[in-house]
């Protein structure tokens, strides 16, 4: 019997597959996304700089950005978790500074634009299929597992 998470061994079996097929960083991104996304809700836009991806999560819309190849280009995931403002921002700045100590790995909750984002960003210098997947998965599981609550406890003021 295994103690495993599911979307561990989903992040693993796919980390895998992509691997043994020498796929690149846009390949990767969209073979995640076509295994996690609802409804064909998947959509993606390319400018010749860069490629944007939406997808359905539950509750939640996730983004991935990919600005290119090299290794100085960046993985960018994100997904909004509530707009502001806010009843009790104090309280939420709060809630949300315990919760980037203790809940959210390598993601992280930000505000851009007026909404409160569970984000997570780095370089594609030497980054792997499983962390790509594991950006993805991690950030599309915390916004949509947060978003309600946040949402009921702090939500337009």
């Amino acid at each position: 019997m295994t103690t495993e998470n599911p979307s561990q061994l989903t992040e693993e079996r796919i980390a895998e597959e992509l691997i043994e097929n020498n796929s690149t960083h846009k390949e990767v991104i969209e073979t995640v996304i076509s295994s996690l996304e609802q409804n064909d809700s998947a959509m993606v836009s390319k400018t010749e700089e860069a490629y944007l991806w939406k997808f359905q999560y539950g509750s939640v819309e996730v983004y991935v950005q990919l600005s290119g190849e090299s290794d100085e280009d960046l993985l960018t995931v994100w997904a909004s978790v509530l707009n502001l403002p806010a009843k009790d921002e104090p309280g939420l700045m709060r809630r949300l500074l315990e919760m980037n100590w203790s809940e959210t790995f390598e993601t992280r909750f930000g505000i851009a634009n007026d909404r409160v984002l569970v984000l997570t960003q780095r370089t594609v210098a030497e980054l792997s299929p499983g962390e790509i997947s594991r950006a993805i998965t991690l950030v599309a599981t915390i916004a949509d597992d947060n978003d309600e609550a946040l949402k009921e406890e702090f939500g337009a003021s």
